[in-house]
């Protein structure tokens, strides 16, 4: 008999997005839990045996009761069964999110795999194999029990973990919870499902992150998918089929302004093959300009804002320049003897006041521009 299941991680209901205000955060809060239900909609559309989900569902321990009512009801799609692990930001300890989602709901299709101990499905054709996590980091491989682990003959089976599989994460992810690289064809599994890594990689035939199925960083590894995974047997190869789920993108974006000019803004974010409005964008912008054209690149970004769904901007690489024209725009007498004193200032390499004039000299002529709009 075969198994077919959708493998999904790191939903992280609830995740505050604190560095998103206003509308924005609270949008991609709600995203969170319209994602969950797609999810749902999908594994009855795909006709998959179960839901396995390697970790992490909820951002933390602490999240409100509101949070649980809200994730399960998007869960109403599909009928089950759901197999939760609890990963490393919602651990299973003795009182925590899990303790409180069984007083929530009784339902006998969510399947709350807090123990080291087999799951079997479809009569016992099918088991899976938990690794959950009891505080948010462990020092031994909590997988190392599969190995031993008995299951009926021929009965596929299906590993379920959440960390970092020992000399394979790309350079830069965090090695807590640690997983052998072998662990698969150690512990015969026909698949084994993880968590942890928010993209979505295929660590060998037998053993995959499926990543979040929506997007939270600006990282660019393949995040916002789900796996359907069908096994024909035990033995067999898994045919793995990553299904595009998520609602925003995340880009980064950086422009060098070589020419001088503002419209380089304008062109970058133009060049985004995404929808605007659900784009979150970290924009670099580095060169140097005049006063003038600094006032224009304001105006692009301010325009981008209202444009796209979250924009932030790091503009620490871009110098002005003050030209002539500038200074003379800004005004003469007393305020212009002011201007020549900062213009001397800012060019000046080794003055301790030197980037305290440019902003200086930046304010005075975009105080000068808005009154001149405003007349």
């Amino acid at each position: 008999m075969s198994f077919r299941f959708l493998h999904t991680a790191d939903w992280q209901a609830g995740k505050p997005f604190g560095n998103v205000p206003g509308d924005a955060g609270a949008a991609l809060r709600r995203q969170r839990i319209d994602t969950i239900a797609n999810l749902a909609k999908l594994a009855t559309e795909q006709q998959v045996d179960a839901v396995l989900v390697a970790g992490d569902a909820f951002d933390s321990n602490e999240v409100e009761d509101r949070t649980i009512n809200q994730v399960l009801a998007a869960l109403s799609p599909f009928a089950g069964p759901w197999i939760f692990l609890p990963g490393n930001h919602d651990a299973a300890l003795p009182h925590s999110v899990w303790s409180r989602l069984r007083r929530l709901s009784s339902s006998d299709t969510i399947i709350i795999a807090d123990r080291p101990e087999p799951i079997e499905l479809q009569h016992g054709s099918a088991v899976i194999l938990p690794a959950p996590l009891r505080r948010r980091r462990e020092s031994s491989d909590l997988t190392a029990w599969f190995d031993a682990a008995a299951t009926r003959p021929g009965a596929i089976r299906v590993g379920l973990a959440h960390g970092s599989v020992a000399n394979r994460l790309p350079a830069g992810s965090e090695a807590a919870n640690t997983i052998a690289e072998d662990r698969a064809q150690s512990a015969d599994l026909d698949y084994l499902a993880l968590g942890d890594w928010h993209g979505t990689l295929q660590i060998a035939d037998k053993t995959w992150y499926s990543g979040t199925p929506e997007t939270d960083r600006h990282r660019d590894n393949q995040s916002g998918n789900v796996l359907v995974v069908e096994i024909d047997g035990h033995g067999a190869v898994p045919r793995v089929t990553a299904m595009p789920t998520g609602a925003y993108a995340w880009r980064r974006v950086e422009v060098g302004l070589i020419d001088g000019r503002a419209g380089g803004v304008s062109r970058a974010l133009e060049g985004l093959e995404v929808d605007h409005q659900r784009a979150v964008v970290e924009l670099t912008v580095t060169g140097i300009v005049s006063l003038a054209e600094r006032h224009a690149v304001e105006l692009e970004l301010s325009a981008w804002r209202a444009r796209l769904h979250h924009l932030v901007v790091d503009d620490a690489g871009l110098r002005e320049e003050p030209t002539d024209d500038d200074l003379d725009a800004i005004g003469a007498g007393f305020v212009g003897h002011a201007v020549e004193r900062l213009r001397a200032i800012s060019q000046e390499p080794a003055h301790q006041d030197r980037d305290a004039a440019r902003v200086a000299l930046r304010m005075l002529f975009l105080d000068h521009m808005n009154a001149k709009g405003s007349q």
